[in-house]
């Protein structure tokens, strides 16, 4: 059965809390540190209203940045002083050239994708991307040990619609013709930790991968 978008999109609108994680930022900025070096132009995946293309464009004043994301208030909050293009889409649909971004951010999103369109998407993420550009991803960790000690995982958040083992996840990146992936710990634990530890010891990881 074909996958509704409207539906989509009324479930990424109960997301509210994507909005003010407090973490956001630091994410923007563990991503900002695998940049390819040239950096220029980003496409900002779920970018939300626009909170982590703002840190960016501190860090990188000259970047340009396409953010997207598939409910359209969101997108006409993205502020167009730091945004050079704002686009309502989805992550398996993207309306942008082969090869036209240095770097893709995608954070905390794929958890949100259902599982038919989380190939569809890679694929697309590795046509947008230049040569040599890198693709940053961030998602929970179904690893983590605190939900494995609590009974929980990452799927209790009703928002989650699907999970990704960081092996499998790799794979798929693989599949989709990725290479040089590396999977670093992520979340408000990187902030004690580092991103080197264990990786059940955090409860999201990054994920970098390259178009080479």
């Amino acid at each position: 059965m074909p996958i509704d978008n409207q539906f989509l999109q009324q479930a990424n609108r109960a997301q509210a809390g994507s909005e003010s994680d407090p973490f956001t930022l630091e994410r923007y900025r563990q991503f900002a540190k695998y940049f390819p070096g040239g950096v220029r132009h980003v496409l900002d995946v779920g970018g939300g209203t626009g909170r982590g293309g703002q840190e960016l464009k501190r860090l990188f004043p000259d970047l340009l940045i396409t953010g997207v994301d598939c409910i359209p208030e969101r997108v006409a909050s993205m502020d167009p002083t730091i945004y050079a293009e704002r686009i309502c889409a989805f992550a398996d649909c993207l309306p942008a050239d082969g090869g036209s971004f240095d770097a893709i951010v995608a954070r905390e999103i794929i958890e949100h994708v259902p599982g038919l369109k989380i190939e569809p998407a890679l694929n697309e993420f590795f046509r947008v991307l230049r040569l040599k550009g890198r693709l940053l991803i961030t998602t929970p960790n179904p690893n983590y040990i605190r939900n494995k000690i609590q009974g929980l995982s990452v799927l209790s958040d009703p928002s989650h619609v699907c999970q990704h083992y960081p092996e499998v996840l790799e794979f798929r990146l693989r599949m989709a013709g990725f290479s040089k992936i590396l999977i670093r710990g992520s979340g408000k634990v990187s902030r004690f930790l580092s991103t080197w530890a264990p990786l059940p010891l955090y409860g999201s990881y990054l994920c970098v991968a390259s178009k080479w």
